[in-house]
């Protein structure tokens, strides 16, 4: 596990300036984020805020989502309560998640892909048929957060829904019971 640096609080961009900028880009520069980029994407995620709860809100705080981030270095995943990487696997899996992603170039160009994983049985148990809206719902809020975090560090993203469900559960070998949902590919803007 490798920890990240703290997450910053406070940024230059208001809220409204961050919502007016925002756009999708599919064209990425060929420049790489450091660990406080990373860490701050990261934490605007599903990172914590107070006690256990986190910067998305979760249907009674179930927490069914996993985030995992995608790089030339390998694929990790983010621990959210200790604000850690675990490195899952080494290597540069980009153009395997771009093929998976049905070719999408924007994939592959961008330095890191946040991918957006769920648990269904965490809301399942409490909420039954309802917990795949909630599910849903609760993708929604995170990859916002994640969209709006990269406009107020100068940066872009794009959301990709478009790909094939299992061939990114292969890429990320994914536990059994985790459903992809999101690729969202973040960095800087291709000029």
């Amino acid at each position: 596990m490798a920890g990240l640096p703290g997450p910053k609080k406070r940024g230059t961009l208001s809220l409204e300036e961050t919502l007016a900028r925002r756009r999708s880009v599919r064209s990425f520069a060929r420049r790489a984020l450091d660990r406080e980029q990373i860490a701050q994407l990261l934490w605007a995620a599903q990172g914590v805020t107070e006690g256990r709860l986190r910067t998305a809100p979760s249907a009674g705080a179930l927490y069914p989502l996993e985030v995992y981030l995608v790089t030339s270095d390998g694929i990790y995943h983010y621990r959210p309560l200790s604000h850690e990487l675990e490195r899952l696997a080494e290597g540069d899996f980009l153009p395997q998640l771009s093929r998976a992603a049905l070719g999408q170039e924007c994939v592959r160009e961008a330095p890191v892909s946040v991918v957006i994983a769920a648990v269904h049985q965490r809301v399942e148990r409490r909420y039954g048929e309802r917990a795949a809206l909630y599910i849903w719902i609760e993708a929604g809020h995170v990859a916002q957060n994640i969209h709006l975090q990269a406009v107020a560090m100068g940066l872009g993203s794009v959301p990709v829904g478009a790909f094939d469900d299992r061939q990114v559960h292969r890429v990320l070998s994914l536990p059994e019971d985790q459903m992809p949902l999101y690729v969202i590919p973040v960095g800087y803007t291709a000029e």
